[in-house]
């Protein structure tokens, strides 16, 4: 399974798998997903140090 660390700024908001980051965000795992995005990354430039950012963690 792939596992993933979701950040908010520096700090670490949640770690594990899309549906379980998602689960407890209360969110939708194509949410999860669309922080990892390109788009989502050109919208939140300007807020680098809160915005949320997905990062897959390596095995």
């Amino acid at each position: 399974m792939k596992e993933y660390a979701l950040f908010k700024g520096e700090q670490m908001v949640a770690i594990g798998t899309v549906e379980e980051i998602a689960q407890e965000r209360g969110v939708k795992p194509k949410t999860i997903h669309f922080y990892m995005s390109r788009a989502y990354q050109r919208r939140a430039k300007s807020k680098v140090n809160n915005r949320l950012q997905l990062i897959k963690l390596e095995d």
